[in-house]
């Protein structure tokens, strides 16, 4: 039966085919940084222009790249199907937007964003942000990267678990299964009787909870996958 209602969560492997570095392959990013040291509000508040050094540079790294096929597979799904399709991402560039997605949920922040540690206003963010920063706001000098870091409730939890909850299928891509809550989202798509799949390069840590795992780089699976789910 075709599904009406398909959600899809998708991780660091998406991105790593438009150059992307993931963090936990070998020769992440995390082989060059400790995460206590750029990931988390310890990090932030011991040595803020590392952290501001590491963000600017990821910035420009993402602006500078270009959606891949599998983006513009998953844009090309939202747009011709004639359901419902949520798109879920940890990733912080703007990859899906580039494809054409409309609708992206960021539950990790996103780099072109800025955030007020003083007030939590939200605005765009320059190229390159600078420690003491003053929010447009509340003037305070409380700058941040938007990003959701390690030890932070990641955004629009509640959101994402009421559109599980109603999901007929469940897709996870390039997501290593190890960081929680997104490694249990499969389970809690399944608890509410969704269809399942992973999209990955090897199996993911919880993959034996999925009904189909489809092995492969993303630029060739979700194409594919796309074309049936689309009957062309």
């Amino acid at each position: 039966m075709m599904p009406q209602k398909i959600v899809i969560l998708t991780g660091a492997g998406i991105s790593a085919e438009s150059g992307l570095g993931t963090f936990r392959a070998e020769g992440g990013l995390w082989a060059e940084h400790r995460i206590e040291d750029v990931a988390t509000p310890e990090g932030f508040a011991r040595n803020p222009q590392l952290v501001m050094d590491f963000y600017n540079a990821r910035r420009a790294q993402a602006a500078a790249a270009s959606p891949n096929a599998g983006h513009e597979a998953l844009a090309r799904l939202e747009a011709g199907f004639s359901g419902e399709v949520i798109l879920i991402t940890q990733n912080v560039d703007d990859l899906h937007e580039k494809a054409g997605s409309q609708r992206v949920m960021h539950m990790h922040g996103a780099l072109t964003g800025a955030l007020c540690g003083a007030c939590e206003h939200r605005w765009p963010a320059p190229d390159r942000m600078s420690p003491g920063d003053s929010c447009p706001q509340c003037n305070a000098p409380a700058a941040r990267p938007d990003i959701v870091w390690f030890g932070e409730m990641p955004y629009d939890m509640d959101e994402i678990f009421d559109h599980l909850s109603g999901a007929d299928l469940f897709v996870s891509i390039g997501t290593s299964g190890n960081v929680y809550p997104a490694a249990g989202f499969v389970a809690e798509a399944r608890r509410h009787g969704a269809q399942t799949i992973e999209f990955n390069l090897e199996p993911s840590e919880v993959g034996s909870q999925f009904d189909d795992i489809r092995l492969g780089p993303a630029t060739r699976t979700l194409p594919d996958w796309v074309a049936e789910v689309l009957g062309s």
